[in-house]
């Protein structure tokens, strides 16, 4: 015990200057942001094409989507990482080969941010499938009578009415997905979690490492907070919510 409080008392360890670790730690915290803001953009990307596929798509279409979504939902996140991350890889590697372009190496990056978004993608297509069906049917057909295009519909009306509905929603999956991207150290990516437990091997200052990582992940969180209440504040004006 006395060990331990000597140890976390010793602070110097989270130095940025070596033999501190605070610039190890800073890379892995810039590397998960990157993951989680690229497998965000890519979810989101998903989640809308994934939502219009679902209600206003054909049969198979809507089935081939409902596969996806119950598929991800049902397995384990970790487990799908690991079957997207490393069977992704090669097969992506097997199609590039078959077609005559060779076989790439596919960065831990680009391959964490896929694997993300892959994901998120299935959680956020039912979150937006849902605030859409929030919107008012005769605002739609308001916008038909009008003569607008589906396009036109989807960004003069159905974005901006179902965008407050879907905000809580897709603001709790950013909290998620900033935590997710821990999940990537089991394949080896260095991200804020796999450099935390390296900088505690090494320097055997255990406690004072993983409280430091609990800190950072607090901190990105409660930054989240306010920017999506902010947010939310901003784009949820006129709506009427249950008291």
């Amino acid at each position: 015990m006395y060990e331990a409080l000597t140890a976390l008392s010793d602070l110097s360890v989270l130095a940025f200057e070596p033999p501190g670790w605070g610039a190890v730690l800073l890379a892995g915290l810039i590397n998960s942001m990157y993951i989680a803001f690229g497998g965000y953009a890519l979810g989101m990307v998903i989640g809308l094409l994934g939502a219009s596929g679902k209600l206003y798509g054909g049969v198979v279409t809507r089935d081939l989507l409902e596969v996806y979504t119950t598929v991800v939902r049902a397995v384990p996140e970790l487990v799908l990482i690991l079957i997207l991350y490393y069977a992704g890889t090669e097969a992506l590697n097997a199609v590039l080969i078959r077609i005559g372009i060779g076989q790439v190496d596919i960065s831990g990056l680009v391959a964490g941010i896929v694997v993300i978004g892959v994901v998120l993608g299935a959680y956020l297509t039912e979150v937006i499938r849902g605030a859409i069906k929030a919107v008012p049917g005769g605002e739609i057909e308001a916008g038909r009578s009008y003569g607008m295009g589906p396009f036109q519909i989807f960004r003069r009306i159905i974005f901006p009415a179902m965008l407050p509905h879907a905000l809580p929603g897709l603001g709790n999956y950013w909290l998620t997905t900033t935590k997710d991207t821990a999940l990537l150290a089991v394949v080896g990516f260095t991200e804020l979690t796999l450099a935390t437990r390296q900088a505690a091997g090494a320097t055997k200052h255990y406690m004072t490492f993983f409280l430091a990582a609990g800190a950072i992940y607090l901190t990105v969180s409660i930054l989240s907070g306010i920017v999506i209440k902010i947010i939310e504040a901003r784009f949820g004006r006129g709506l009427v919510r249950p008291t």
